[in-house]
């Protein structure tokens, strides 16, 4: 069985960090640079930043603050926002990004995943998803930083992209964003019972046993999460005992006597 991984989320704006409640991202919390020096040092798998205001604006990413940033990571760094061009990917992996998240920009140009999966692999290629709950109690992606909808099911626009050649799909509920109630887990199994390839769960973990349903009940690959890191004294090495005491195959953690 492959290892669950544990992925801090990092939403960046205007070179800050910023966190909220359903995708409403005002709260300062800290910036870009100090966050990832600390994370180096926690037992991280990997970590995800993300440009939320450069799809909004209408600008292409800012490469050569990834070139800074990723000097000083030491985990596979995943960025997205504004991404709308092969030419784009290309230049956030030479800036040092190991994959590259694609959202809105895929709804109109489903060729995107399938041209840059073919130009640079399918492990860099990470499609993201998020979803709201509608009135007859279905799911429908929206995109531009869950603001528009866009008319599509979530499970079938998750195997459309795993088609198309997506290496992951990055699947984020937009009501439970920052609320620390937990992941949305039908949204999860939804996309986990179409596709074969790894599901990043998203949006609403307040705590480890959060993260373990995710895996155990709805058959995450890995579990990304933020504002427990930045609001509560919960940490990613913790997480990962945790999930290793609970039988959940994980890396480099030791267990700790007594840690439950």
């Amino acid at each position: 069985m492959l290892k669950v991984r544990v992925i801090p989320t990092l939403l960046w704006k205007d070179y800050g960090l910023v966190k909220g409640i359903g995708f409403d991202s005002w709260r300062r919390v800290g910036t870009v640079m100090p966050a990832i020096k600390v994370y180096n040092t926690r037992q991280v798998d990997e970590l995800i930043l993300v440009d939320i205001a450069a799809t909004r604006e209408g600008r292409p990413p800012d490469c050569d603050s990834i070139v800074e940033y990723s000097a000083e990571c030491f985990v596979p760094l995943t960025v997205g926002g504004g991404v709308r061009s092969v030419g784009e990917i290309r230049g956030l992996l030479r800036a040092g990004a190991d994959k590259v998240c694609i959202n809105s920009t895929a709804y109109g140009e489903p060729d995107l995943i399938r041209e840059s999966a073919e130009r640079f692999g399918s492990q860099c290629i990470v499609a993201s998803i998020d979803a709201r709950l509608t009135v007859d109690g279905t799911y429908e992606c929206f995109s531009h930083s869950g603001t528009r909808p866009t008319g599509k099911e979530p499970g079938a626009w998750a195997l459309e992209l795993e088609r198309l050649g997506a290496g992951e799909i990055l699947i984020t509920s937009v009501e439970r964003d920052g609320t620390m109630l937990g992941y949305d887990l039908d949204l999860i199994r939804e996309i986990t019972s179409c596709v074969n390839i790894p599901v990043i769960a998203s949006g609403g973990a307040g705590g480890y046993e959060h993260m373990y349903e995710a895996i155990s009940l709805a058959q995450a690959s890995a579990v990304a999460a933020a504002s427990i890191y930045h609001f509560t004294q919960q940490t990613p090495a913790e997480a990962k005992r945790y999930l290793s005491a609970r039988g959940v195959p994980v890396r480099d953690v030791n267990i700790r006597d007594g840690f439950i």
